[in-house]
């Protein structure tokens, strides 16, 4: 039979463009076996008109105090999100995603209702809120103690993310063409088997309105990105990745991470990696870097330090915390150098959208201070158990249909003193560590084992051999206690997170963790394989 003949990649990247729209609104999915592979899909219906989401609010509002209710909210909600793969020299995936709707809170004697739809109109939103409120009269009748609200001043404001390019904006030629290029760099090198890469971007506008009197719009935009090198040698496999941390912010920061200048580099480490040895288990000084703490501060810190798991709200479910309540203000979380800052202000951080979903302002507070226990993530239905007057606004939902809940915050930890080279010039045996890998930790957060991305021998200060296979494992307050020396503000990186696990049903929650890079003494070192 006759064939035609096969498009370059540019055509390839033209027909992905137009087969995603096609994918989104008909709901088919079509796919190529050569360059490009691409699948797509798409929820909710098209971009609506906004201009009727005040008077909706209103509506909404209105119909909770008529049933009773001393508090009631609603977030009216539109999300775009993009998302492209790329695997072995080809766009794998093109994922185009359009969400709207709005829920609805209400407060009844003490007692939550919430009740969400997807269809803007007045008569569905006065049904919706109405069952909220049928929601909140039935869980008031098996209410064991009454929801009391932390106080809040009323704000009306409007937060828009701060960027140069819109990543919306900027063509998908454009944006395959980047991970394509990357691809191609890693497969140079002859030893690399599999690459992959990722580009991410999500705009949310948000109403949120309360009966107290707040008001919020919202216009946030996030992007993020990474990508990956496999090398094989005999029967090992062995990878290394780069990662552009998820940021609030536009395109511009895929410029400032430049992927396709540090494409050589990881696939040449990916490849010095396979070839390595893995150390013998025992104690060592580990120094560890800002990417790989980012992890290690959400699994052991962040979680414990969320209020409700403290409370034991999620005990059936992803477990509670050592970081009971009675340790505020004494307990020896971490030596003097372990300082770890909550900061829901920070211009960028993924956490950093003004206000949360109860309205709260953002805020800035301790965790940690001096390796003391100062500080939780709180919300206006928690912050009283502890005798708080007010929240410390980390209430968020992922979305218009989830009940918000308390998340982590952009918590950090606080430069100190040292380089890097200082850091590693007091370490006679151990291990630098960077980047992030597989972990495990226990329902309390005090058990756990953490893995890396890539790993260096240190002798005699100095760092030297790549090495493979590191994981090390402890417990969460004899871990922070051996720190002895935290890198300075020249040394401090942001790393963001979006797909933190949490609620039932399950909730995907965004933050950020920063950190500089830090040494931790005689920490147990295993083997993986054992």
């Amino acid at each position: 039979m006759d064939e035609s003949p096969a498009p370059n990649r540019r055509e390839f990247i033209h027909v992905a463009a137009g087969t995603t729209a096609a994918v989104c609104l008909g709901g088919c999915s079509l796919s190529s076996s050569d360059r490009l592979m691409m699948t797509g899909s798409r929820q909710s219906g098209a971009a609506m008109d906004r201009s009727s989401w005040s008077q909706l609010a209103s509506l909404a509002l209105e119909k909770v105090k008529r049933g009773g209710c001393l508090y009631g909210d609603i977030r009216l909600m539109e999300s775009r999100n993009q998302s492209l793969r790329a695997e072995d020299r080809r766009i794998a995936n093109i994922n185009e995603r359009f969400d709207s709707g709005f829920g609805v809170r209400a407060l009844y004697q003490g007692a939550w209702g919430f009740a969400a739809s997807s269809h803007f109109s007045e008569e569905e939103v006065e049904r919706t809120a109405a069952k909220a409120v049928e929601v909140a009269r039935a869980s008031h009748l098996l209410m064991k103690s009454p929801v009391t609200l932390a106080d809040e001043p009323i704000h009306v404001d409007k937060v828009v993310t701060r960027y140069r390019i819109d990543p919306f904006e900027v063509s998908l030629d454009d944006k395959a063409e980047l991970l394509l290029r990357v691809s191609d760099v890693l497969h140079k090198h002859k030893s690399i088997i599999r690459s992959d890469g990722f580009l991410w971007m999500q705009r949310d506008i948000k109403l949120f309105a309360s009966t107290e009197g707040t008001k919020l719009d919202f216009d946030l935009m996030a992007i993020g990105g990474s990508f990956g090198a496999t090398a094989k040698r005999g029967d090992d496999y062995q990878s290394r990745n780069y990662i552009v941390p998820f940021y609030r912010t536009g395109y511009e920061h895929l410029d400032k991470y430049d992927m396709l200048s540090h494409a050589d580099r990881i696939a040449e480490q990916a490849i010095e990696k396979v070839q390595a040895s893995q150390p013998s288990p025992g104690k060592y000084d580990l120094v560890l870097d800002p990417a790989h703490l980012a992890l290690t501060i959400h699994e052991s810190c962040g979680h414990p330090s969320e209020l409700d798991r403290a409370l034991g709200y999620e005990a059936n479910y992803a477990g509670t915390s050592f970081l009971t309540p009675e340790k505020l203000g004494n307990f020896q979380y971490g030596s003097r150098h372990v300082n770890l800052m909550a900061d829901n202000t920070r211009s960028g951080h993924m956490a950093s959208t003004g206000y949360d979903d109860d309205g709260v302002a953002g805020q800035r507070w301790p965790i940690v201070e001096r390796g003391i226990f100062r500080g939780y993530s709180t919300s206006r239905e928690v912050a009283g158990a502890i005798g708080e007057k007010r929240s410390r606004g980390s209430c968020r939902a992922d979305s218009w249909a989830s009940v918000p809940i308390v998340r982590i915050a952009n918590v950090g930890l606080e430069p100190g003193i040292e380089s890097l080279d200082s850091l590693l010039a007091d370490v006679k045996d151990g291990i630098y560590i960077e980047g992030r890998g597989s972990f495990s930790i226990d329902q309390k957060r005090y058990n756990f084992q953490f893995g890396g991305d890539a790993f260096w021998e240190i002798k005699n200060g100095r760092r030297g051999r790549m090495l493979k296979n590191v994981v090390y494992n402890g417990i969460t307050p004899e871990f922070w206690n051996s720190c002895d020396g935290v890198g300075n503000r020249e040394t401090w990186r942001e790393y963001g997170f979006i797909t933190c696990g949490k609620g039932q049903p399950g909730q995907s929650g965004w933050m950020t963790h920063a950190a500089s890079p830090a040494r931790f003494r005689q920490i147990n070192v295993i083997d993986p394989k054992a």
